[in-house]
């Protein structure tokens, strides 16, 4: 099971929207993929109490990273940065078990012209210093309002493309480090 994420609550989001594209791209390989959106967080999360004792309605998410097999990070740029509630949901998550050597890949898109190397960065110190498997092949989206048009199709085919490649690499990665595959020489 690959986990996809999409990295932000902002309702409408475009983060959102190629989150759905990359669940698709998943599916057609025929890998079981759940999509977590952390629009979805329910909110007695925020509550102060939830860092000693997380609420029974944030077990669904929890338990979904938990089991992955696999888990793709997609996350927009905010003032330079991750979002703040990406960054608090990687703190609710159980320590260390949830990212312990688990395969992790990012995608990252932002409206300015560096597509997200900022937050995806940040993401990659995080999950590294949480023994995370960080799969090398990130894909970055400069200029997301130009590269979605409204009805959240790929304006031509070069990302579509990119996160195709990406997924087939990163279900190979997976593969690889879980012994699902053998290797020959």
């Amino acid at each position: 099971m690959i986990i996809i994420l999409s990295g932000t609550n902002r309702p409408g989001s475009n983060t959102r929207t190629v989150a759905t594209h990359v669940a698709t791209i998943y599916q057609t390989l025929g890998v079981p993929t759940q999509l977590l959106d952390l629009a979805e967080l329910p909110s007695e999360i925020f509550a102060p109490s939830s860092y000693a004792e997380k609420p029974a309605s944030f077990k669904k998410f929890s338990d979904a990273i938990l089991a992955a097999d696999g888990l793709v990070v997609v996350t927009p740029e905010y003032n330079g940065g991750i979002p703040g509630i990406l960054k608090y949901f990687i703190d609710m998550l159980p320590f260390p078990e949830s990212f312990e050597h688990r395969p992790v890949c990012f995608i990252g898109l932002a409206a300015g012209m560096w597509g997200a190397l900022r937050p995806v960065e940040q993401l990659q110190a995080i999950f590294g210093y949480r023994n995370a498997h960080i799969f090398p092949e990130r894909v970055f989206m400069p200029g997301i309002g130009k590269l979605l048009k409204a009805d959240g199709v790929f304006e031509g085919p070069d990302i579509l493309q990119r996160l195709e490649a990406q997924a087939t690499g990163f279900v190979d990665f997976v593969e690889k480090l879980r012994g699902k595959k053998q290797t020959t020489k």
